[in-house]
C-alpha cells in the first residue's frame, strides 16, 4: 500500500516529464492509467522496455475518434488527476480540454506540462530541454570557461519539469480536501528551472555570482569544488568547500596549506587548481578512493553508470533493481509506513477504457455513498 493508494491518475501518453511524473505517482501507490495509441490490432501501442512506463495500466484509444473521447470522459469523471503534455490547445481541439474534463469531474486536478508554458510568445513553438534551459540563463552558467556544456536533460525535463508537475499535483490534491474542487495546473519547464536556480539568482543579487563560467564556487571555478583526472584516466569529484574538509583534502594529497596559493583569493585559483591537478594525477582513482575513504575530505570517484550499480552505498540503499529484466532505479524516497513494493514491469497490465471505468466505479463509493476521500 503506497502513500498515494486510492489516487487515480489518467495519463495521456507523451514523452519526457509527463511519463516520469506519472511513474513517480505510480511508484507511490497511485493507480495510473496510461492512454496510448491503438496498434493495428486495436491493442495499446507503447515504447517497449521503457522503465519509466512501469506501474501502469495501458489502455488504447484513438483521441480523434469521438466515441473513444466520450469513453475517456467517462473514465476521467472517476479520476483524481489528468496529466497531459501536448502543445497548448491540442486537448481542447480533441474535446478533452479543461472545460470538458472539469464539467465531467469538478474535483479533477488537470495537470498540463509544457516547456514554454500555456501562454507567451513561444507557447506554440517546438522545443526541447536544451532550448528551455537556454533562455533561463542556466545553460550559459554551466560548462567550461570556453563554452556552455549540455547537462543531460536532468535540469530541464525532470528537475524543472516532472518534479514541479508532481509537486503541483500533490499540492492541488491537498487543497482539494479544503475546497472540494480541482483546478488546472500550468507547469512550464522554464518556470521550474528558474525556481530551482533561486540560490544563484540570490547570489547574483548579493554580488557574489559572476556571469562567467568556471569563475564561481559552485561552477567548477573554485579549486576545491571540481573534477580531477587521475593517473589511470578516471576522475574523482572534490567538494571540500568548508575549511575543515579542505584541510583533510590537503592531508590526503600530502600537501601543506602554507605552501599553497590562498584558496580564498579567486585570483590565485588557477595556480592552486594546477597544483591539485598535479597531485591527483599521481595516483589511480582506486588508490585515491582508498586514501579518502573514511575521511571528510569530500572526495568521491566519478563512476560510470555500469559502475554505479555496484557502489556499496547505492547497494545498501537498494537504489537499483531488476524489474522485468531491466536494471532500473527503485522508488524513492523511502516511506516509513507506506513504502511501495517492487515496481510492476512496463506492459504488465493492459485493459480497455471501459474495464477501468467499471473497476473505478465499483470502488469509488464507501457504504455511506461518498468517495473515500470526500
Amino acid at each position: 500500500m503506497g502513500a498515494l493508494d486510492g489516487i487515480r491518475v489518467v495519463e495521456l501518453a507523451g514523452q519526457g516529464p509527463g511519463p516520469h511524473a506519472a511513474m513517480l505517482l505510480g511508484d507511490w501507490g497511485a493507480d495510473v492509467i496510461r492512454v496510448v495509441r491503438k496498434a493495428p490490432d486495436g491493442t495499446p501501442s507503447d515504447l517497449a522496455g521503457d522503465a519509466q512506463l512501469r506501474n501502469r495500466t495501458l489502455v488504447a484509444a484513438d483521441l480523434k475518434d469521438a466515441k473513444d473521447v466520450a469513453a475517456l470522459l467517462q473514465l476521467i469523471a472517476e479520476a483524481d488527476v489528468l496529466i497531459e503534455g501536448f502543445r497548448p490547445g491540442v486537448t481542447e481541439r480533441l474535446g478533452l480540454g479543461p472545460d470538458e474534463c472539469v464539467a465531467a469531474n469538478p474535483r479533477l486536478v488537470y495537470a498540463r506540462i509544457t516547456g514554454w508554458g500555456q501562454d507567451g510568445p513561444l507557447a506554440q513553438s517546438a522545443g526541447h530541454d536544451i532550448n528551455y534551459l537556454s533562455i533561463t540563463g542556466m545553460l550559459d552558467s554551466i560548462g567550461t570557461s570556453e563554452h556552455p556544456v549540455v547537462p543531460l536533460n536532468l535540469v530541464g525535463d525532470f528537475g524543472g519539469g516532472s518534479m514541479f508537475l508532481v509537486t503541483g499535483i500533490l499540492a492541488a490534491l491537498i487543497e482539494r480536501t479544503r475546497s472540494d474542487r480541482g483546478q488546472v495546473l500550468d507547469v512550464a519547464i522554464v518556470d521550474g528551472v528558474n525556481t530551482l536556480a533561486q540560490m544563484f539568482w540570490t547570489f547574483r543579487a548579493m554580488g557574489i555570482w559572476h556571469e562567467h563560467r568556471a569563475a564561481n564556487i559552485l561552477d567548477g571555478g573554485a579549486p576545491y569544488y571540481g573534477v580531477y583526472r587521475c593517473a589511470d584516466g578516471n576522475h574523482v569529484a572534490v567538494g571540500a568547500i568548508e575549511q575543515p574538509f579542505y584541510a583533510q583534502l590537503l592531508a590526503g594529497l600530502g600537501l601543506e596549506a602554507g605552501e599553497l596559493p590562498d584558496r580564498d583569493d579567486p585570483s590565485q585559483w588557477s595556480q592552486l587548481k594546477a597544483l591539485l591537478a598535479t597531485a591527483f594525477a599521481a595516483k589511480t582513482r582506486a588508490q585515491w578512493v582508498d586514501v579518502f575513504t573514511g575521511t571528510d575530505a569530500c572526495v568521491t570517484p566519478v563512476l560510470r553508470m555500469s559502475e554505479a550499480v555496484d557502489h556499496p552505498q547505492l547497494r545498501a540503499r537498494k537504489t537499483f533493481g531488476d524489474v522485468g529484466g531491466i536494471v532500473q532505479t527503485m522508488p524513492a524516497p523511502m516511506f516509513g509506513r507506506s513504502h511501495p513494493g517492487e515496481p510492476d514491469a512496463p506492459g504488465s497490465h493492459v485493459a480497455t477504457v471501459g474495464e477501468v471505468t467499471e473497476r473505478w466505479r465499483d470502488h469509488s463509493r464507501s457504504p455511506d455513498g461518498h468517495r473515500p476521500d470526500d
